[in-house]
């Protein structure tokens, strides 16, 4: 089994990334706001995997069952390595696999991008 925080690197901070977390801005009501975070994973996640990873990490210390994160959805894709070159060397920077998590209507992270 893998550790939450092993499969979890860090939150995408993006512009793109943060306008798709606040929502949108055409639902008026807080309750109806449907919220998608982005995340770099270890390249050898999968979908349920990271699921459970997210909800693991960001439900740690809730007791309350109206506070707890619910994961309704998550997709992933791989991000091929660039080629880099120094001096006369050639090179590939590492692949990187990156998640959107699609949170349950109403529910936000407090702490995504600390």
């Amino acid at each position: 089994m893998k550790n939450a925080h092993d499969i979890i690197v860090r939150p995408h901070i993006t512009e793109k990334s943060m306008k798709m977390s606040y929502g949108d801005p055409s639902v008026r009501d807080e309750k109806q706001l449907v919220r998608k975070y982005t995340f770099i994973v270890a390249t050898s996640a999968n979908k349920l995997e990271i699921k459970a990873a997210v909800e693991a990490i960001y439900n740690a210390g809730k007791s309350k069952k109206d506070e707890l994160i619910k994961v309704e959805n998550v997709r992933t894709m791989t991000m091929h390595g660039k080629k880099r070159r120094v001096g006369a060397r050639t090179g590939y920077r590492p692949d990187q696999k990156k998640a959107i998590v699609t949170l349950a209507q109403g529910q936000l992270l407090e702490d995504y991008g600390v």
